[in-house]
Parts: C-alpha cells; structure tokens; sequence
C-alpha cells in the first residue's frame, strides 16, 4: 500500500435516530443513522409477529374459525 494516499482510520460514534449510540471503526467520526439493530424490526421480532398475526387471522375469517 502506498504512504498517504489512505485515509486514517479510526473510532467512529454512530447515533441512531432512536436515541441508540455504539462504538465501532470508520474513516469518519461521527455517524447518523435511521435504524439499528436495537429498533429494526428484523432484529426486533416485531416484523415477524405482525406478518404472523395477520395470515392467522386470514385464516380464522376464511375458515370461520373463532378467535377465542
């Protein structure tokens, strides 16, 4: 590799917009960013659990299942 054409790389705080802060390495020093794994829905269980729920309740109105 050749001497000063690389930039220096260093300790980089990335802020999520949900309040989250980590520490990680980067070119930059600070990074802004919209999700992370702290409040993605993939990394949540959230995404699952809703897709879930509405095949069942699909089901339970085809069928004329009760929800009970």
């Amino acid at each position: 590799m050749k001497e000063g054409i690389h930039p220096n790389y260093g300790e980089c705080t990335v802020i999520c917009g949900c309040g989250n802060t980590f520490k990680t390495g980067s070119v930059k020093k600070e990074l802004r960013v919209d999700v992370c794994s702290k409040c993605h829905p993939f990394y949540t269980g959230k995404q699952r659990d809703m897709s879930a729920r509405g095949r069942i309740e699909k089901f339970n109105k085809r069928y004329g299942k009760d929800s009970k």
